[in-house]
């Protein structure tokens, strides 16, 4: 194995996640001054100025497996990033609440995209070693992008005056444009090569970069009998109903966690927590950098201990912080308690499902058909997604705090029902290999 070649393919294709990752945090910093600036109501502003991202996200990664699987996995990453750049530089240019929603959306497509074509992609170049760690750099990837936005919107709002919104949005072009070169020099998946192309010389030359000569031709006949095992399957049919139930129950808790909710609203809470209105910037930075040391220790952990072990832990710590924060807004704790708590509630997330669920999803289906459940799963994960932002800034203005955290504790006991009774272990298993073992049975917990 010839891990420079993979290393650098996939750092190039997880820079999608960055601008993944950047584009979902950098609307925090313009949440409210956008709706002062065009005095827009709570119901609009939700609906349009902080979800249209995210229903672009919702169609996005709803259809993405369709360029995927006929454009190619690389020319699909490449169109992304265009989207990318297209989106930052035409909201922060914006003259009214309309066209910025509209650049929001297409920005939006690119993000749910980038959440179908990346982890495929990385996942179909790696070896099962360490398959993990390279899908989970993806999931590093949004962390680190969610970090760089906190810190950009908060050095932006603090040296630029009232159009600092229009230079937090409009900066995320410069690295758009930089993956959108990168990612065009990358080759395409090998196993996409051989399934739409029928092309096992260019799939060759891929595979060369990446295992021994002696290796290859086994590689290539396994992927052709994958193929044709299950050239003529439907992704919704009996044969497939396990690992679809998988990613929609992965996708759901992930979003029942609130991890959105904190991530878009953190400003907002951390302001009815009592932190005063000019240090809410500043005190959602500790959220991205805890966020970014324990998706560092996921990635490290993700090949050595396993899948499921790591969702177990962090379900446990989601069930803990989740409760803390409740406390913390029932007995008027301090600012401080309520940070603390949110930050134990991010480590919790960042060490199981943010290392975790591009992974998994992209790992169980057969590769005539990953494409397909890799959309299902995404797009489950966005549609819950949006329907949280859409209704948070009522929910906010109705519902008490510590009843919102409570809620989403007692969702996560639901998660670890599922994650100790019904997920299987993928670690260390060939993707060809894990077909087969979905298919017999033998994954199944017992």
């Amino acid at each position: 194995m010839k891990s420079k070649s993979i290393t650098y393919w996939a750092i190039t294709v997880a820079l999608a996640g960055f601008l993944f990752g950047f584009d979902t945090i950098v609307i925090s910093g313009a949440d409210q001054p956008i709706q002062k600036l065009w005095n827009t109501s709570p119901l609009f502003h939700g609906t349009f100025i902080m979800s249209m991202a995210l229903w672009g996200t919702v169609i996005g990664a709803l259809f993405g497996g369709w360029p995927c699987n006929v454009l190619g996995r690389k020319k699909t990453l490449f169109w992304i990033g265009i989207l990318y750049s297209v989106s930052a530089i035409g909201s922060a240019l914006a003259i009214d609440p309309y066209s910025f929603s509209f650049f929001r959306f297409i920005g939006g497509i690119g993000v749910g995209a980038s959440s179908v074509a990346a982890p495929i992609y990385i996942s179909e170049i790696s070896p099962k070693e360490n398959r993990g760690r390279l899908v989970a750099s993806y999931q590093f990837n949004i962390v680190f992008g969610i970090l760089i936005a906190f810190l950009s919107n908060y050095l932006i709002g603090k040296f630029i005056g009232g159009t600092a919104w229009r230079f937090m949005l409009g900066i995320e072009a410069l690295p758009a444009l930089i993956y959108t070169y990168m990612v065009s020099r990358v080759p395409e998946s090998p196993r996409w090569l051989i399934m739409k192309k029928d092309n096992p010389q260019e799939a060759f030359d891929v595979l060369e970069e990446i295992y021994t000569l002696k290796e290859i031709p086994t590689r290539i006949q396994n992927i052709y009998k994958s193929i044709s095992k299950h050239k003529e399957e439907k992704l919704f049919s009996m044969k497939h109903s396990w690992p679809v139930m998988l990613v929609i129950f992965m996708a759901l808790f992930n979003q029942l966690s609130g991890i959105n909710f904190v991530l878009y609203y953190a400003p907002r809470i951390f302001e009815q927590a009592g932190i005063a209105s000019d240090n809410v910037l500043g005190a959602s930075i500790p959220i991205g950098i805890v966020n970014f040391v324990f998706t560092l220790l996921g990635m490290y952990y993700i090949d050595r201990v396993g899948r499921k072990k790591l969702m177990v832990i962090g379900s446990l710590g989601y069930i803990f912080s989740l409760a803390c924060v409740s406390w913390s807004f029932t007995i008027n704790a301090q600012g401080i308690a309520v940070v603390a708590s949110v930050c134990a509630f991010i480590a919790s997330h960042a060490i199981g499902q943010g290392a975790v669920i591009w992974v998994f999803i992209s790992e169980i289906f057969p590769n005539t058909l990953r494409d397909k459940g890799m959309s299902l799963g995404s797009g489950t994960h966005w549609v819950c997604a949006a329907i949280i932002t859409l209704i948070t800034p009522y929910v906010l203005d109705t519902i008490p705090e510590y009843q919102i955290f409570a809620f989403f504790s007692m969702a996560m006991l639901g998660q670890l029902f599922f994650v100790l009774f019904y997920m299987p272990e993928t670690k260390g298993i060939g993707l060809e290999d894990l077909e087969d073992k979905m298919q017999d049975g033998s994954l199944i917990p017992t």
